[in-house]
């Protein structure tokens, strides 16, 4: 085999590559080696079969399998003997005729290129200066949390008969809906408790049973949201008989050891610890998904000037500009960008695809010279979350991961990058500062030069008032829900998920970011 290196520019870099034609045929005549003593055909014992029958029946497609494992063995070669950090997979453009080669009668001759990851020094970590807002657990907070669990628990007892029903009273109900005056299937239900005011019907139907008394029976009127996620029900009117069994007025439950106990808890000051556990947990995430923030913006302002690969760059920017033509396509596009041509989206998603390399790189540097890894259990402890989304098949999803090397590496990036994240935060320079959950909870402002288009939303929101007297999906629409909400997200194979709550497309709001 010969390698001639034949241009660098950038971080491109190309070889010349030849493999003389005798060379392959030592390769293909130990290849027919191999297979021989396996081969069954009718009119030789096993293993008996002439090697020059073998090569007339079989030997093209062996010198295929000979060439595949050439290509991948030989650019493998070349990035080591060359000690070349690749930023994606060698492309390899053949300069033979590979009908001939393959027949043996002309070498091998091919043009190997590669892009490199660029070379360069990190900002010191250590001289970063980052805000970290934090926000302390009031009292205040836990006991409105803990009256909301005594409220969502609280008991409710027979009204007097002719007691008219109020917003907040509990009614005992059977109905039958009925669309264009047909009966629909999950349009009925018996001894349904439903609590007026709760938003759990169809918008219309609870305000429609106010001051009903027990024994009523009514017509309740009302229609199912456009974007009820049933498509044959979305927007169609319905009609429902409705009887109340019982009216029942609200009972409220003392915030107490009695609650505590109710919920599992051992006492009120357990469930006070727990609550504010949650609460500090969830303000602590928020915190440092901020400072998170914080840090990306500086990282990507100080390494600005790198080049990126340009391979890298444009397969981000693929997979980002796929998912507008998605929704373009299915009516979904917002109307910032639907007032845009196509050059503006392109210029902005671009700068967008430049921001994630860049990050991932950065963070990927940062990250190998302070030796940071993911380990095996850990590794194993997502593919094994990712695998009970799963349920019954839930094992069977996590062999499969296991065995699937793009799968892990998907799994390992998110991984990384946030021990990255963790590694940089714990040797910065990191203050912190004291908020209100306003301030926590407010949008962040883009960092200077980036304007970020407005994100396109992943799912409908649904209908503030689920309706409760509607039919379940039948079963292929399960099905296909189920599929679209566990639909895996495209392989990222470096670390450019660098920042899902920076890079990625947010709602614009003049200037501001999520």
């Amino acid at each position: 085999m010969q390698v001639t290196p034949k241009s660098a520019e950038g971080l491109s870099r190309t070889f010349g590559v030849s493999i003389p034609a005798a060379e392959l045929g030592a390769m293909l005549e130990a290849r027919i080696d191999e297979v021989t003593p396996t081969l069954r055909l009718k009119g030789f014992r096993p293993g008996k079969v002439p090697k020059a029958h073998v090569r007339r029946l079989y030997g093209k497609a062996l010198m295929g399998e000979v060439l595949e494992k050439t290509l991948s063995e030989t650019s493998q070669k070349v990035v080591e003997d060359n000690s070349l950090r690749i930023a994606a997979q060698p492309q390899l453009e053949p300069r033979s005729d590979m009908e001939k080669v393959l027949a043996g009668q002309a070498d091998l001759d091919f043009d190997l290129s590669v892009e490199v990851m660029p070379e360069f020094e990190p900002t010191d970590i250590a001289k970063l200066k980052l805000e970290r807002p934090v926000l302390p657990v009031a009292e205040a907070e836990v006991d409105a949390q803990v009256a909301e669990l005594a409220a969502q628990n609280r008991a409710y007892e027979p009204r007097a008969r002719k007691a008219k029903a109020e917003m907040g009273d509990q009614l005992l109900i059977d109905f039958e809906g009925r669309i264009d005056g047909a009966p629909f299937e999950g349009g009925s239900a018996q001894d349904v408790e439903l609590v007026l005011g709760s938003g759990r019907f169809l918008p219309g139907f609870e305000e429609q049973l106010q001051g009903a008394v027990a024994g009523d029976k009514r017509t309740v009127t009302a229609t199912f949201p456009e974007e009820y996620p049933v498509a044959r029900l979305s927007g169609k009117a319905a009609e429902f008989d409705v009887t109340v069994k019982e009216a029942r007025a609200p009972v409220e439950a003392a915030p107490d050891d009695a609650l505590a106990q109710r919920l599992g808890m051992a006492d009120l000051a357990a469930l006070r610890a727990a609550l504010r556990g949650n609460l500090e947990r969830e303000y602590g995430a928020q915190s440092r998904a901020k400072a998170k923030r914080a840090l990306l913006d500086a990282l990507d302002t100080a390494h600005a000037p790198i080049a990126l690969p340009g391979r890298m760059v444009e397969a981000e920017f693929s997979g980002i500009w796929a998912q507008l033509e998605h929704e373009k396509e299915h009516g979904h596009m917002s109307e910032e960008d639907a007032g845009k041509s196509e050059e503006q989206l392109r210029a902005e998603y671009r700068r967008i695809a430049e921001r994630r390399v860049r990050l991932g790189l950065v963070l990927a540097e940062i990250g190998r010279l302070g030796e940071v890894t993911v380990s095996e259990q850990e590794l194993n402890d997502a593919l094994r979350r990712e695998a009970m989304r799963y349920g019954e098949q839930a094992q069977r999803v996590f062999d499969a991961l296991r065995k699937d090397p793009g799968l892990q590496a998907q799994a390992r990036a998110p991984l990384y990058e946030e021990k990255v994240v963790d590694y940089i935060l714990g040797k910065a320079q990191v203050t912190d500062r004291p908020v209100s959950r306003e301030e926590l909870y407010k949008e962040d402002e883009l960092p200077e030069g980036i304007e970020e288009p407005a994100e396109k939303p992943k799912k409908r929101a649904k209908a503030k008032a689920e309706p409760a007297p509607a039919p379940e999906p039948v079963p292929e629409e399960k099905a296909a829900a189920k599929a679209k909400a566990k639909a895996q997200p495209e392989p990222e194979s470096k670390p450019v998920k660098a920042e899902r709550a920076a890079a990625k497309p947010k709602p614009k709001a003049k200037g501001k970011a999520k």
